[in-house]
């Protein structure tokens, strides 16, 4: 029988992209999906330090799998507890101190060493930690195979951060920016189309900074590498997260231009429309900086939909600084944006910054913005009434008969189709808008009719 392996996945669509590889790293020690952590013989917590009381969080979690742990060894297994990703970077020995429960812990950049730390832990019953930043990638030992979950992937292409924002852990517990060969990308990008990925997801810390070794040594940027990825054969979808106004040049506007593989949607982060308040976070950025470069973008890409990140109640924060983030929300217009209160992270400069703003006023403002945010997320979906689109549909819907999927402009789809379109590229007209999806009706060609790729789309009227 094989052994059970339940992985909890924290935060960000890398940590998602990670866990996925981590599975495929246990998978010849025997270790098989499991729905849930009751019964299983290993439990993976894969954390995310980005959000609010995150540490906090899994030790919670920790105190729950305490209990499962208990109830294995009292019926003669063993289930071994692993906590991986930024909160383990971050906590390290604490959290062996803190959490007994645990018996492998394993930073961001040293996971491609989880067998060897499982089998330790198994052979020696001694705890396993691991938060060095290797010289060797983790991308070099991890295993070729990839077991895409449908049509839409994540491929990893840059991983760290050099920007040190006054607020973010990231350069601490992903470390330094560093990217992918470009062969390296290239190969797994063709062996997820070959085993029938359309759309696939570069993902990094800052994905625009990628500066991948080409064939020749020279470094590429992410617009010359994502030219080279639309030329792969079944990948019709192409899209990049997350980036920084300042790694956005002029290649890779051209790319957004020249490629229709490159969806007309973009998460660029600015989380501040105050000069002031961008300079404390060492945003490296002015607001009108951002305004230049969604200009320069929209030009290229007049459809282009944008989505960003806003933080409000920075230390030392005004009413003055704050209208003016609401001022660049009201010109810049977003189809999506995620926005957060500010919350310290320990070790970071900005957590020792004077005039740290009340919690109500902070709820006050987010509140604000979040309503602003809402406003233009609905106005963006109306204007999408009575429009046709190509809608690739990965996931089912709660009612029978209803498959979900993604507009090219990233908005959530729901519609009524025959289980056979299920990962499938499908033209419809869309029916209804809400705050956060949109309805559809298909337009399907007859089934004997269908092609065994591309885009499932009406069938051509007969002549008069």
């Amino acid at each position: 029988m094989p052994k059970q392996l339940y992985i909890k996945t924290y935060g960000c669509q890398m940590n998602v992209y990670d866990s996925a590889r981590m599975a495929e790293l246990l998978a010849p020690l025997g270790y098989a999906p499991a729905a849930t952590p009751e019964g299983a013989d290993m439990v993976i917590l894969n954390t995310c330090h980005i959000r609010e009381k995150a540490a906090e969080k899994v030790y919670s979690e920790l105190g729950r799998l305490r209990v499962l742990k208990e109830e294995a060894k009292a019926t003669g297994r063993q289930m071994l507890v692993t906590v991986a990703g930024c909160v383990a970077q971050a906590e390290g020995q604490e959290m062996l101190r803190r959490a007994p429960v645990v018996d492998v812990l394993v930073g961001p950049q040293a996971y491609h060493r989880l067998p060897e730390m499982i089998a330790r832990a198994t052979r020696e019953a001694g705890r396993q930690l691991d938060t060095d930043f290797p010289p060797e990638s983790k991308f070099d030992h991890l295993p070729a195979a990839r077991r895409p979950g449908g049509p839409a992937a994540f491929l990893a292409i840059q991983e760290g951060c050099d920007k040190f924002c006054s607020f973010c852990v990231v350069p601490y517990t992903r470390g330094a920016e560093s990217s992918r060969p470009v062969a390296a990308v290239l190969a797994e990008a063709r062996q997820l189309a070959a085993a029938g990925v359309v759309e696939l997801t570069l993902l990094g810390q800052n994905v625009n900074a990628f500066h991948g070794a080409g064939p020749d040594g020279a470094p590429w940027g992410l617009g010359r590498l994502l030219r080279a990825l639309a030329a792969i054969p079944g990948l019709v979808r192409l899209r990049y997260t997350t980036s920084h106004p300042r790694d956005v040049d002029e290649d890779l506007i051209a790319a957004h231009r020249d490629l229709p593989a490159v969806m007309p949607f973009l998460h660029l982060p600015v989380q501040s429309g105050s000069d002031r308040v961008l300079e404390a976070m060492n945003r490296r950025h002015a607001a009108a900086d951002y305004d230049r470069i969604v200009e320069r973008l929209r030009q290229a890409r007049p459809d282009l939909a944008l989505s960003s990140d806003f933080i409000v109640g920075f230390p030392g924060e005004s009413d003055a600084d704050f209208q003016a983030t609401l001022d660049l929300v009201e010109r810049t217009g977003f189809a999506q944006a995620y926005s957060f209160k500010y919350s310290a992270r320990p070790g970071t400069p900005a957590s020792a910054l004077p005039r740290q703003v009340p919690e109500e006023v902070k709820d006050a403002r987010l509140a604000a913005l979040q309503a602003l945010l809402q406003r233009q997320q609905l106005a963006f979906n109306r204007a999408s009434l009575g429009r046709r689109m190509a809608v690739l549909f990965d996931r089912r819907g709660k009612h029978a008969g209803q498959l979900l999927g993604r507009s090219p402009w990233m908005q959530s789809v729901h519609a009524t189709l025959p289980e056979r379109l299920f990962g499938r590229l499908v033209e419809v007209e869309i029916t209804g808008a809400h705050a956060a999806s949109l309805a559809a009706r298909p337009l399907l060609v007859a089934e004997e009719a269908l092609p065994p790729t591309g885009v499932v789309r009406e069938s051509p009227r007969p002549q008069a």
